[in-house]
Order: structure tokens, then C-alpha cells, then sequence
């Protein structure tokens, strides 16, 4: 970060720390120089924090008195909690967290006198605009008939930050954040096609399929700024750019030592898959990792404007493919 954005005196608390994204908050908040705290379950990992000076708190994260306290004398809060599982039959667990757990953590912060609450939202919130210009913050969201629950779990999401900011005075900033990708990702999901082809194990790439992509370290990076610059009740696209799935699995691979996918897989047999996983699912009453619905929001993408972030934030994102090479060397590692 720039010099006029050192997070020394910044008292921090991050939610959801356990994961990537909030993992790399924490990481870059404390390397800024930030006083941070987290607050963690007994049973969450700590992998992507372990080695840094934080203090950590233990307890449920939605419970009022237990937030109350992890609150107390912080000056910003990062919201990093999500269940990312669109491929859920039942999307209650999905709304659970996404909403309802929230909604928990909102109605203690607008007690706090906080600077900040910088929520960590998703692209998949934005509109698309298939062949089309660029999308950005301000463009009507146009595919909510198709979303599904997780998509629909993270707007209700967004929208009940954006509410508490504009009626109850959470001075609360959105950061709509891409798929990132970046070392040391402990529980891979949108990395698993990286680790996949560093690994030899991506013997295709899915044709026709792209989407909006970031480095691990510059989302957590316009997180920071959020805090600092972020308008209250502003949502900001924090993504680099567009890449083919192709392109993705492509650069793995070739930073993994592998050999590059050159087989091309139709979107349709992404679909049957996904269908045959959903029968699959139904009659073994479970969830399996693929579904229809996890096809379709892999394919339904579009170029996405970071203009605003860069103009307000002073946010300029370095190119994804050296966070994916370096994702790709990590994994190679870790297996080795």
C-alpha cells in the first residue's frame, strides 16, 4: 500500500479470518503495522494466520455478547464470513449464515463507534452483460430469475449492509470481490482448477468460459483502502480482470512444471455433468461438489469495470497471472 495508507493506529477486527480472503486481510493488516484482532471458532482452521501477531478471541461469531466483546475498542471491522457452497440442494444453511448471521453481527455494530465495517461481498452480485461493455457498480442487476441460493444469500446479504448503512448509520463499505486466486489457499475452491493443473491433473480447459479474476493479495489489499477511503454505502468491484478458463489453467499448469490442457471440454458436458451430479445428489442424499446450478454461474460471467475502485481507493491491481503462478508453485510445494 502506498505510504498515505499505513494502517499503524488502526485497530482491526476480522471476522472470518479462517478463510482465504479474510486470512490475507488479516495477514496484510498486520504487516501494515495494525493493532488486530480476531475472532475464530475452537474448531476453525488458523493456517492462513499462523505466525502472526494477532489477538485472538474464541467463540461463536454470531452470538451478540461474544461479538460485543471482539468489538469493543476496534475502530474497523472486516466481515469476511461466508458459506460459499452454491452447490447446497437446501440453500437454508446458505441464507443461515449469509443473512441471518449477519443480520446478528450488523445489530451489534451499529452500537459501536466504529470508523468502518468493510463487508466482503462478490462479484456474483453485479449484473452481466454477455458480449457486451463492461459492467459496473451502478449497472441493474438482470439475472435473478437464474441465480440460485448462494447467489441470492449473498444479495440479501448486501443488501441488508446497504440498508444498516443508509437507515441505522453503519458507516459500512462493500467490496464486491472476483475470484481470487494467490498462495497459501489451505482449502481450495476457486483455486481448485489452479491446484488441478500445477498438479498434471487438468487434462482440459472448459471451452467458451471465462470470468472475472483477482490476486489473493490485491483483494485484501482494496479491502485496506475500503477502510480508509471507502464512501459509506458504496459498493466497489475489486477484479483485474477478465481471463478464459483457458487462460487460467494454462498458466498453472505451465508454472507447476505441467503440461498445459489442449483439449477444449464443450459447456454442454459441463451441464450433463452437472445434471447427472444433481440426480446423484437426490438419490444419495447428499451433495456432491458439481450441480447444474454450479455450471451455470461457472459460465455466467462478463467483463467488469474496477474503475471506480481505482478512482476512489487509489486501488491498481497488479496482473492475476503472477498471484496464479505463485498459487501454482504453492501447491506443486506443498503435494511435493
Amino acid at each position: 500500500m502506498a505510504d498515505d495508507d499505513d494502517m499503524s493506529g488502526q485497530r482491526a477486527l476480522v471476522l472470518g479470518a479462517s478463510g482465504n480472503v479474510g486470512a490475507c486481510v488479516t495477514r496484510h493488516l498486520v504487516d501494515a503495522g495494525a493493532d488486530v484482532r480476531v475472532l475464530l471458532r475452537k474448531s476453525s482452521s488458523t493456517k492462513g494466520i499462523d505466525g502472526y501477531d494477532v489477538d485472538r478471541r474464541y467463540g461463536d461469531p454470531f452470538d451478540a455478547a461474544t461479538v460485543a466483546a471482539a468489538m469493543a475498542d476496534r475502530d474497523v471491522v472486516y466481515y469476511c464470513i461466508v458459506d460459499t457452497r452454491a452447490e447446497l440442494r437446501d440453500p437454508g444453511p446458505l441464507f443461515a449464515t449469509n443473512v441471518e448471521g449477519l443480520r446478528k453481527v450488523l445489530d451489534v455494530a451499529v452500537d459501536m463507534p466504529l470508523q468502518r465495517f468493510v463487508f466482503l461481498s462478490t462479484i456474483g452480485t453485479i449484473a452481466v452483460n454477455r458480449g457486451g461493455d463492461s459492467v459496473d457498480e451502478d449497472t441493474p442487476f438482470n439475472w435473478a430469475d437464474r441465480s440460485g441460493g448462494y447467489i441470492e444469500s449473498r444479495r440479501a446479504a448486501e443488501a441488508l449492509v446497504l440498508r444498516y448503512a443508509a437507515e441505522r448509520g453503519l458507516p459500512a463499505v462493500v467490496a464486491n470481490v472476483s475470484n481470487p486466486y494467490g498462495p497459501p489457499d489451505w482449502q481450495p475452491r476457486q483455486g481448485v482448477f489452479v491446484q488441478m493443473a500445477a498438479l498434471g491433473k487438468m487434462p482440459f480447459y472448459i471451452r467458451g468460459v471465462g470470468f472475472e479474476v483477482v490476486g489473493i493479495d490485491d483483494a485484501a489489499d482494496a479491502m485496506l483502502r475500503a477502510s480508509r477511503r471507502g464512501r459509506v454505502g458504496e459498493r466497489y468491484i475489486v477484479s483485474d480482470r477478465f481471463m478464459t478458463h483457458q487462460e487460467l489453467v494454462t498458466t498453472a499448469a505451465t508454472a507447476g512444471g505441467a503440461r498445459p490442457p489442449r483439449f477444449g471440454m464443450p459447456m454442454a458436458v459441463m451441464y450433463a455433468v452437472g445434471w447427472l451430479s444433481d440426480a446423484a445428489s437426490a438419490v444419495l442424499r447428499r451433495n456432491l461438489p458439481l450441480s447444474r446450478q454450479g455450471a451455470f454461474l461457472l459460465e455466467h460471467a462478463s467483463p467488469a469495470s474496477h474503475a471506480k475502485a481505482t478512482r476512489e481507493l487509489g486501488w491498481h491491481p497488479r496482473p492475476t497471472e503472477e498471484s496464479i503462478r505463485r498459487a501454482a508453485e504453492n501447491y506443486v510445494s506443498r503435494a511435493g
